[in-house]
């Protein structure tokens, strides 16, 4: 791959003691709190599009967004990202371990789309003023996608971002990348920033995608593969935020990226994202 560029967040800037109000905004007593809509019947559910999802048992549209006082207000950036893979490859458990919510037990397919927001903080290097960056997960199940047309342009439809997933102990699904990858994304990729993620890193003893595997295929397709493990991000110290961090400052580190480029204030060809 080429050399990596400058980031234009600072990176774990949320975990540094001058982001405590920013923390907390998202916490509490220690757990990550839930952001979410009222549960509505969705139009579209008969199609197999299911309304935004929250966990059960969880106090639903009491916080639409992160609390802030007047004097920490920051602007609010808003992502779309859709989410693509193979059955079981943990899709829905990522999700959940982003937004800081109980991973399943047990693996069930996905039937329609189920929609996730997460909210996080970060500051650009350039500013001194942090952003609140919301991003939205669109999570479709793969057999759901193949039985209905329609699904995949809705989730395409004004995205940001695709993540492609694959499980590191699943080598059908990392080979089935590039195929996937050229069905999601347009010719003229549409600005859409790609965004490969292994999951069940941890579980090395059962891997059977190597490092020289992933080192190939960044080479190849010019993309950072993130990791991501196969342990729950509900738990530990912080909501787990130890724990997600990485992956989700990654993912706010491309997509502004983009939007710099975009508006002109960022050269393109500068590298690739830090690691």
């Amino acid at each position: 791959m080429s050399s990596q560029r400058t980031p234009v967040l600072e990176p774990g800037w949320l975990l540094t003691p001058a982001a405590r109000p920013y923390l907390g905004s998202i916490l509490h007593r220690n757990r990550r709190r839930v952001f979410g809509e009222p549960r509505t019947r969705c139009a579209r559910h008969e199609r197999g599009v299911s309304p935004p999802q929250t966990p059960p048992n969880t106090p639903i549209g009491l916080l639409e967004r992160p609390a802030l006082p007047p004097g920490l207000a920051v602007p609010l950036v808003p992502y779309k990202l859709f989410l693509h893979g193979k059955s079981g490859v943990g899709k829905t458990a990522l999700v959940a371990s982003l937004a800081g919510t109980p991973v399943p037990p047990v693996h069930h397919e996905t039937l329609g789309i189920e929609v996730t927001t997460v909210y996080w903080p970060a500051k650009p290097r350039a500013s001194g003023r942090p952003v609140l960056f919301q991003l939205r997960f669109w999570d479709c199940g793969d057999g759901a996608m193949r039985k209905f047309e329609h699904l995949l342009p809705a989730c395409k439809e004004e995205a940001d971002a695709v993540l492609f997933l694959f499980s590191f102990t699943d080598r059908a699904s990392f080979e089935e990348l590039p195929a996937q990858m050229s069905r999601a994304m347009d010719p003229d990729g549409s600005g859409l920033v790609r965004v490969v993620v292994g999951t069940k890193f941890d579980l090395s003893p059962h891997a059977d995608v190597s490092e020289r595997d992933v080192a190939a295929f960044e080479e190849a397709q010019g993309v950072r593969v993130l990791r991501a493990g196969s342990a729950p991000g509900a738990g530990g110290d912080r909501g787990g935020l130890a724990r997600v961090s990485p992956i989700l400052d990654a993912l706010v580190e491309s997509l502004w990226h983009r939007d710099q480029i975009t508006a002109g204030v960022a050269p393109e060809g500068e590298g690739s994202p830090p690691a």
